[in-house]
């Protein structure tokens, strides 16, 4: 078998090698002293959880899933425990205020070692890794009771908590949504109403369970403008004690495609007391924080199943026998060669290794940012790093999931007919990163949110200083290939972009038919860009007689490969993009079924 290990020496590479972490970190007083040692040494300590705790229970976990009986859920043997031990070690709050005791420690490294618990085991990572966004959006919107009466268990991990939006008739349009809020006479609130498709709603890892659900007070406006944010506890606190039991439960579980460690609920609100987060009919807006931190996390998940595929898929290559090299036996001393000497699983196993390693420097970048949003001392610079971040996330989000699913699917091809099949983990893998595409917000709607509001809405403000940090780059390294090669994508970007926007304002359609390949088209370049800064920081540790020479040159090779075999993807792209959308448009929808 080929178990995940954490990848602790790229971590080292694209933090402080890539990014320069420690010059990063010294920007922000909390956390001049959180030197390179503590970094690694901590990311030290969670590899040895996630790959002795976790990964015993990846494929155990998928085979028994998690089990439902008169609304009570219990999970697969062996999480409980394993939350046990990560709560004992204080894993939850170390990224959070050490007001509501947290270890005050960065966000960036939470990124790091959340990378390690969701690559070992993602149905298990997302029970504490949703909690993080309640408690973002507490932290930013909730009144200092609310704060005071649930940050701190929510912190230490004695709660966990849910993100409560879908219904059964409506997902994405949250306008439609139908869940009530009636006023109690004591100033809370009575919830009534269904959520479907709610992760880790109900479970047996710890005591209580909050729930953030939007919902409709009595005279909210119609559509997303009435909508109001909620805190609604599965057990009513009083005075910082578990009380009564709320009038909420699970109404059953989903039998889902993977992560069947994950407990996703159908959960029923029956007049549940609850508390208003923030203002009446802003809901939307403290629920964003939420997204936006489940957003980044789910770009996460592309990288965690790109590098688990990797992982297994790279050894099987190393080991499995067939056939002979088309240039002649490799081990003329054995009956055949090991896979890896032909090019097409090269070709397969580069490509997991471009988007795993591509993917895990841009996430990394964008953990960076939100140390800035969070921490930063100058409003202009946290304005700045607001602005990247918003037009990075929903490119994130998206491309690393579709790059996710397919280095899973890779794998599955590199093992061939043993892919197939349960024994190695590789399908389970795949299953597992299938549903990343579409919860957070599809690909689609990813692609609408950055090619319609932050790019031709903005007129292309929140675009510029992105683009202007890789033409720099370009300029800087004039000459060298990669950059070259990028410099003249980057004009072509510009040039699509400007072409999009002239059609769309005669017809909407164009912007929707362009999204998803505008999206993806920008991701191939980020990559690009994080490839061939990579490049020339491998190129000159070696240079330099770094001691680790075939991991530097892994770094170049695989950078040659994206340029060549990968990057040229952008060409398809920009014809799509062009073809507009009269191809997509023009037939009736009731000719689709005309067959029939």
């Amino acid at each position: 078998m080929y178990d995940y290990k954490a990848p602790l020496k790229d971590f080292d590479f694209v933090y402080f090698d890539l990014l320069d972490y420690e010059a990063h970190l010294s920007q922000f007083p909390a956390f001049t002293e959180l030197s390179k040692d503590v970094v690694l040494s901590i990311a030290t300590e969670m590899a040895k959880f996630a790959e002795g705790v976790l990964v015993p229970l990846y494929q155990s976990a998928d085979g028994e899933g998690c089990s439902w009986h008169d609304g009570e859920v219990r999970t697969p043997q062996g999480f409980k425990g394993a939350y046990q031990q990560y709560m004992a070690s204080g894993w939850p709050g170390m990224a959070f205020d050490p007001a509501y005791g947290g270890q005050g420690l960065p966000e960036s490294l939470g990124y790091m070692t959340g990378e390690m618990t969701g690559a070992a085991n993602w149905a298990w990572h997302t029970y504490p890794a949703l909690t993080h966004g309640a408690k973002n959006t507490l932290l930013a919107h909730g009144s200092d009771e609310q704060k005071e009466q649930f940050l701190t268990p929510l912190v230490c991990g004695e709660w966990t908590a849910t993100m409560c939006l879908t219904e059964p008739h409506c997902g994405t349009d949250l306008g439609l949504l139908r869940t009530k809020a009636q006023p109690n006479v004591d100033g809370s609130y009575a919830i009534t109403g269904t959520k479907i498709f709610i992760s880790c709603g109900e479970h047996d890892l710890v005591s209580n369970i909050i729930h953030v659900v939007l919902a409709r007070l009595p005279d909210a406006p119609e559509g997303t403008k009435g909508i109001s944010l909620f805190l609604v506890p599965k057990f009513n606190v009083q005075q910082g004690q578990l009380g009564e039991r709320n009038s909420l439960s699970c109404g059953s579980i989903e039998h889902k495609m993977g992560i069947k460690g994950s407990a996703t609920c159908v959960m029923n609100f029956d007049a549940a007391k609850g508390y208003l987060i923030g203002e009446p009919n802003k809901g939307l807006n403290a629920m964003f924080v939420f997204m936006n931190t489940a957003r980044l996390g789910t770009a996460m998940q592309g990288v965690c199943h790109a590098e688990l595929g990797l992982q297994k898929s790279t050894g099987y290559a190393r080991d499995r026998l067939q056939m002979r090299s088309l240039t002649g036996a490799k081990r003329p001393d054995a009956p055949a060669d090991p896979i890896i000497v032909h090019p097409d699983v090269r070709r397969m196993l580069l490509t997991q290794k471009a988007f795993a390693e591509g993917g895990r420097m841009l996430v990394a970048y964008c953990a960076l940012l939100v140390d800035h949003v969070d921490h930063g001392q100058d409003p202009r610079q946290v304005h700045a790093a607001q602005d990247r971040l918003s037009f990075l996330t929903p490119i994130a989000k998206a491309f690393l999931t579709e790059a996710g699913v397919e280095s899973a699917n890779l794998a599955v091809q590199c093992f061939g007919g043993h892919g197939y099949i349960k024994e190695w983990g590789v399908e389970q893998n795949l299953r597992d990163s299938r549903i990343a595409t579409l919860y957070e917000g599809t690909t689609g709607i990813q692609a609408l949110d950055l090619l319609g509001r932050k790019v031709l809405a903005t007129q292309g403000k929140l675009m510029a200083p992105v683009l202007q940090d890789m033409l720099a780059f370009c300029e800087d390294h004039a000459g060298d290939p990669m950059a070259d090669s990028l410099k003249g994508r980057l004009a072509q970007w510009q040039r699509l972009t400007q072409q999009i926007g002239e059609v769309a304002q005669a017809n909407p359609d164009e912007m929707g038919a362009a999204s998803v390949d505008y999206l993806m088209y920008c991701g191939y370049l980020l990559l690009a860009y994080f490839w061939a800064r990579a490049t020339v920081v491998a190129k000159a540790k070696l240079a330099g007689g770094t001691v680790d020479q075939d991991f530097h040159r892994g770094k170049v090779h695989t950078a040659e490969f994206y340029f060549a075999r990968i990057l040229p993807r952008t060409e398809t792209l920009a014809v799509t993009m062009r073809a507009g959308a009269t191809s997509l448009m023009s037939l009736e929808a009731e000719s689709f079924f005309l067959q029939c």
